[in-house]
């Protein structure tokens, strides 16, 4: 008896959880409303753009500064996401399956999450693609000053499309150990 009550104190345990899927909602709201409020004074800072009696570095330096604070608010929007993918994550490993989420043909799969390598793997892809951003913010400040910066820039964007073409190619590589493990069952 006392062997049953706690094995369903344990499984029940798991429902601490529910703080964190909470906490991270919390946390991608707040970014979301902070990435729209940085949005929002951008496109008011861009309205000058067009004044004509705004001075030709003025304008330069506005077009550098308008394409930073976008690249900003994609960064954002980013951070924003995984913090919603987590949490949805979170839940369905640890409390229960959404079921609104599985019976809808608007779902979409990254937030249906099957096992913790899944959760990882999504969350994985979304952190390269902030980091591809991030790179491409500091890309557009840098100053090249010869001939090894450029190296450097090209060797970062190369890394960028390596990433990319790895992270590309075990998709495809999970797809196929998938149908093979489904043909392999129909025989």
């Amino acid at each position: 008896m006392f062997e049953r009550i706690f094995e369903g104190a344990l499984w029940r345990s798991r429902f601490m959880v529910v703080v964190a899927v909470v906490a991270s909602m919390v946390a991608a709201v707040a970014m979301l409303y902070v990435t729209t409020v940085d949005l929002w004074y951008a496109v008011l800072h861009v309205v000058h753009y067009a004044d004509p009696s705004l001075a030709a570095e003025a304008r330069k330096a506005l077009h550098d500064d308008t394409v930073t604070h976008i690249v900003e608010v994609v960064d954002g929007y980013l951070l924003a996401t995984v913090m919603l993918i987590f949490s949805l994550g979170l839940y369905e490993l640890f409390v229960s399956d959404i079921d609104e989420a599985h019976g809808s043909r608007a779902s979409s799969k990254i937030l249906v999450i099957e096992s913790l390598d899944d959760l990882k793997t999504r969350l994985a892809k979304v952190i390269l693609m902030i980091l591809i951003v991030k790179l491409f913010e500091h890309a557009v400040k840098i100053e090249l000053g010869g001939a090894l910066d450029l190296l450097y820039l090209g060797a970062a964007i190369a890394l960028v499309g390596l990433a990319l073409y790895l992270t590309h190619a075990s998709e495809g590589h999970g797809e196929e150990a998938e149908a093979k493990e489904g043909a392999g069952k129909g025989h």
